[in-house]
């Protein structure tokens, strides 16, 4: 029998039956989008391995999505389908004979996850690795005798005093060290390569005989966020050395095709909030490396993902405002060349083998493809379409928004509006605000289940997202402006640009909400209670109510003082305590919808419940508080994403377009419209 997920039928049920039949993007397809993952080439450089995500349906049990395994041939443009099954796996690489793929799974009723080896003739996996805890990543020795890979130590002996109730946990000093270790592919034999030091992340140099570690002093997501450094081991003889004392948070890294440099992704210095500037050091060296990109002369943006032409020829990815940009440079001149300019596509990054490259691209009509580029023709080329079917959706034009902020300042974004749009018409807005705040928007497609998109604008709103002061993408400088003051002249950039769509007839000043998760929750809290007057609904999203307690709450405090605050509570509490929603929820008439996973070790649940409940005893305004049990900072299984989306939409459109009592709210249960059974 089918069962449908129906427990009350209210205002969610009516306004999209309303929409569909305008054949516009609704929630739903949402769900029904798969998208390219991982991407992988073959270490001959002939093929292509890539997943694609296919949301799990809803009658399963609840989890993230599945994944398909697919092999692109380059010469021939054939698409093999390997793996369409329900297990899962991630990781995705290649065996160096370029014969077999790699991945981490937990196959075979294995309780920890491993290294697995999948041949591609007979469509069947081996285990390869046997470590005693789970291993969180690896890297194939390039000399096809080993693998390195990182895990950590399994501390059984507690076992039985736990068994028999005695299972007190001791907050952070029970998280285990993550090692770097060696497992050699004839003897199976298993080496430990680090001591006293958590490993986060490894790449072999080309010949296969060193190996660069980031690796932080403790095993803290805050210490592997700020106090990252890079160490050159020998795995034969065992010698460590510190290959730079980089100066801030550090991203990705890749070795020279020669072996003879190394270059990384970093902060500029200790209190730059994006790990996004180039440098290049020699390997081995005196500690000494050099930034690769002068930011006051020719580049403002954000460094995301790297690669090597050649020994002397360096590939980057970088967003630059709203768009992503892929440069080829000499390391040793100052000589460089656009291989996709701002405006083309957008994509997270790339993979580069033996001349080849490819990415996982999108734009504002297209969810995302797999796209490769042969460096010898510099031509981009589309390879796949795995959702056809949205070209038959109806979309609204979406376009890169630019305006003065009251200080003079340019501020950009991405605006969307309302399928149907008439000129003259003015139309609600909703206000999609980034997390970070060291990330950025960009001109790509943008709806998901936790950004509107699409989806609001075949409901007729109008969709902005600033890239406030403080974002990524701009330069250092700029992502350093809203420093030692949170919430002040960065949140009067996102009210500049809405004063200009009102300026410019487009939006209707009534009619205006907000909502974001993490820092984009935090800003949809300030608007509902410091802003009341400018929204007239606001959702907060896994978002920041109270400063004061947060940064004594978080996983991440170092990364709060050095990136953001610059100085600690006690030493301005005023100001802390003033940038908190929470002081200012008196007098707060904005409807808010607060959302928050329950397993949230980023912002801590509390800030939520510190929000509503501050709401509920000193405010008139409507809010509802909303758990989802198993989840983070951020929904990973289908239904609480479901749930998300709906209940938001809900939410807009009951205080942003109905004619009902906006002192009451929409129903607290939502049809969710789909089989369950």
């Amino acid at each position: 029998m089918i069962k449908k997920a129906l427990i009350l039928i209210g205002f969610v049920t009516v306004s999209f039956l309303a929409y569909a039949q305008d054949n516009v993007f609704t929630t739903y397809d949402i769900f029904k989008m798969k998208s390219v993952g991982e991407i992988a080439i073959s270490p001959d450089g002939k093929t292509i391995a890539y997943t694609v995500n296919t949301s799990r349906p809803f009658s399963d049990k609840p989890g993230s999505s599945y994944k398909e395994l697919f092999i692109l041939n380059l010469a021939s443009g054939e698409i093999k389908s390997h793996y369409n099954g329900e297990k899962s796996f991630h990781s995705l690489g290649w065996n160096p004979d370029s014969k077999s793929i790699t991945f981490l799974a937990k196959w075979f009723k294995s309780k920890t996850t491993q290294v697995y080896k999948f041949d591609l003739e007979t469509d069947s996996a081996i285990q390869i690795t046997n470590a005693q805890a789970s291993i969180s990543s690896y890297k194939w020795n390039p000399n096809n005798s080993s693998i390195a890979y990182i895990s950590t130590v399994k501390d059984t002996s507690r076992n039985i005093l736990k068994k028999k109730g005695f299972n007190a946990e001791i907050y952070e000093e029970e998280i285990p060290q993550k090692n770097l270790y060696l497992h050699d592919l004839k003897s199976s034999a298993i080496s430990l390569l680090t001591n006293g030091v958590a490993a986060q992340s490894m790449e072999w140099n080309p010949e296969g005989t060193l190996i660069a570690v980031q690796v932080s002093e403790k095993n803290l997501i805050d210490y592997s966020y700020m106090f990252k450094r890079i160490q050159i081991i020998n795995p034969e003889t065992r010698e460590v050395t510190l290959l730079v004392n980089n100066p801030g948070k550090l991203g990705k890294m890749a070795w020279a095709p020669d072996g003879k440099h190394l270059a990384f992704i970093s902060g500029v210095d200790i209190n730059d909030p994006v790990n996004g500037s180039l440098y290049i050091s020699k390997v081995p060296n005196k500690k000494d490396f050099t930034q690769l990109i002068n930011y006051s002369k020719d580049f403002e943006g954000s460094v995301t993902d790297i690669g090597w032409k050649d020994a002397k020829t360096i590939i980057y990815s970088a967003d630059e405002s709203v768009d992503n940009t892929l440069t080829m440079q000499k390391i040793e001149r100052d000589e460089k060349e656009k291989l996709i300019e701002a405006g083309n596509i957008i994509f997270k990054g790339f993979k580069l083998v033996q001349g080849i490259l490819a990415l996982n691209g999108s734009t504002p009509s297209n969810p995302g493809e797999l796209y490769t580029m042969d460096l010898s023709d510099k031509k981009l080329q589309k390879r796949t379409s795995i959702n056809p079917w949205v070209t038959e959706r109806k979309l609204g034009k979406q376009v890169k928004l630019s305006y003065k902020s009251r200080d003079g300042l340019t501020i950009e974004g991405v605006l969307i509006y309302p399928v149907g749009y008439r000129k003259g018409e003015t139309y609600p807005l909703i206000n999609y605000i980034h997390g970070g705040p060291e990330a950025c928007v960009k001109n790509g497609w943008s709806t998901y289940y936790s950004m509107w998109g699409q989806v609001a604008a075949g409901k007729g709103y109008f969709v902005y997202m600033p890239n406030y002061r403080g974002s990524s993408g701009r330069g250092v400088a700029y992502s350093k402006m809203d420093q030692g003051d949170m919430g002040d002249e960065e949140f009067n950039d996102v009210l500049d640009g809405i004063d200009y769509l009102i300026s410019e007839g487009m939006v209707d000043k009534a009619r205006v909400g907000i909502g974001g998760g993490s820092y984009g929750g935090y800003f949809s809290g300030w608007a509902a209670t410091k802003h009341t007057d400018r929204f007239a609904c606001a959702v907060s999203f896994v978002g920041i109510s109270n400063h004061i307690s947060k940064r004594f709450t978080t996983d991440i405090p170092y990364e709060s003082y050095y990136s953001h605050w610059n100085f600690w509570t006690h030493e301005n509490y005023e100001l802390v305590y003033d940038r908190s929603p929470v002081k200012y929820v008196s007098q707060s008439k904005t409807a808010t919808l607060i959302l928050h996973g329950k397993e949230d070790p980023r912002v801590h649940p509390s800030q939520s419940l510190e929000l509503y409940r501050a709401l509920k005893l000193h405010s008139k305004a409507p809010v509802r508080l909303v758990w989802y049990p198993g989840e983070g900072h951020g929904n990973r299984k289908n239904p609480a994403r479901l749930d998300y989306n709906l209940r938001t939409f809900a939410w807009f459109d009951y205080y942003l377009k109905s004619e009902s009592d906006k002192n009451k709210m929409p129903p607290k249960y939502l049809d969710y419209g789909v089989d369950i059974n």
